[in-house]
């Protein structure tokens, strides 16, 4: 069956990417200008200023990379690792994995600090490590994709920072939904991606370095192992010089700086509340019919509800059903969480009340579909009309 983009209409509740603002697509259709016009170079400037409000930083070197969130991962591993540095990586998802594989792949003596899948790191756990390895870079995930767990930053850093070394964070999935605050938690080195809480087509990655990260990529021996992602170039583009680099994406940057405006219009504070609020509705309605979240008690994501899949209920069966008669895609488990584990996104834009009440009441028709015996008394509808 062939299928044409422009009748489709999702209503977008998985990982990523979520629903982009009609206002966000119009201005991606706008026209293409040069990458060195001076109207586009203000752009940056704009992107860089709304960047550093929704990192909460004063970086200078704070801009967006072209290229989706693993290209932000990239940058700031390759950008800060030489051969031979020794860099700790917390994994407890597949993330963390992806990073480790990167520091490994750019020549660092890499150790990782694994724990099962959903739980969150102890402070403790990194000091012990940090003194085992003497790693001077640390690369953690804030909010881990694949298990739905929220990660305690702010303690980490400063185990972290005691032992002398950097704090390199993925926050592809938090930026925009919950609080981030680099310059507050001393984060060193912080990447995410458009596609996510930012409502923004994916194709960009925005980055920063602090002052210590800087100093470290200005110290380097050997040139960084990848051109097209070096920030010694590019920061030349996004800076006073203007150097040329590579033709930057003009029209994913008219949309990205879009979508950082509706950010900054609704403002922080209230759109993590309403990441919240809509992650609770969901909870209770979820829980209402046994439905479990698989993260830590305490430390789940409101925006990445990663919940177990009911005994004897075809995973499959029912995203695919979902996807079919409502529309509505919501993501699969992954690595040992495969067929066990919903993903279910309320991002951004798709974050809201009609989103969570809609989704409650089609899972709770493909349930009933496949013969799902639901707890006695359970009601949906009750647990969440408050």
């Amino acid at each position: 069956m062939e299928l044409q983009a422009r009748s489709l209409k999702r209503v977008l509740m998985g990982p990523g990417p979520s629903d982009v603002d009609p206002r966000v697509l119009e201005a991606l259709s706008r026209p293409t200008i040069g990458h060195l016009d001076p109207a586009f170079l203000e752009i940056l400037n704009e992107i860089r200023t709304l960047l550093q409000y929704v990192f909460k930083t004063r970086n200078q070197i704070t801009l967006a990379m072209s290229g989706t969130g693993s290209a932000g991962m990239e940058t700031c591993v390759i950008n800060l690792v030489e051969p031979g540095d020794k860099v700790l990586i917390c994994v407890n998802g597949v993330f963390g994995k992806r990073m480790a594989d990167v520091a490994e792949r750019s020549g660092a003596d890499v150790s990782t600090l694994e724990i099962d899948w959903g739980r969150v790191f102890d402070p403790e756990m990194v000091d012990r490590e940090l003194a085992r390895t003497s790693a001077k870079i640390v690369g953690i995930v804030h909010a881990e994709t694949s298990t739905g767990a929220r990660q305690p930053i702010e303690e980490i850093s400063q185990v972290v920072h005691s032992h002398g070394a950097l704090l390199l964070v993925d926050t592809v999935t938090s930026l925009g939904g919950i609080e981030v605050d680099v310059d507050g938690w001393q984060i060193d080195a912080c990447y995410s991606g458009t596609q996510k809480c930012l409502s923004c087509p994916p194709g960009l990655a925005p980055v920063t370095f602090s002052e210590a990260a800087l100093q470290k990529l200005e110290k380097r021996k050997k040139k960084v192992q990848s051109w097209y992602l070096d920030l010694t170039m590019i920061r030349q583009y996004w800076g006073s010089e203007r150097l040329y680099h590579h033709t930057a994406p003009i029209n994913m940057n008219y949309a990205l700086l879009e979508a950082l405006k509706i950010v900054k219009e609704e403002g922080l504070e209230a759109r993590w509340e309403r990441h919240w609020a809509n992650h609770r509705i969901l909870k209770k309605g979820l829980e209402a019919i046994g439905i479990n979240y698989v993260a830590q008690p305490g430390y789940e994501l409101p925006m990445l509800n990663a919940v177990a899949v009911p005994g004897g209920v075809d995973d499959a069966r029912v995203r695919q059903q979902l996807l079919n008669e409502f529309g509505i895609e919501i993501g699969a488990g992954l690595g040992p969480f495969k067929g066990k584990v919903w993903r279910i996104g309320l991002m951004g834009a798709a974050s809201t009340r009609s989103n969570v009440l809609l989704f409650l009441a089609a899972l709770e028709k493909c349930l009933a579909d496949q013969g799902h015996r639901f707890p006695r008394g359970a009601s949906i509808a009750a647990a969440t009309e408050s």
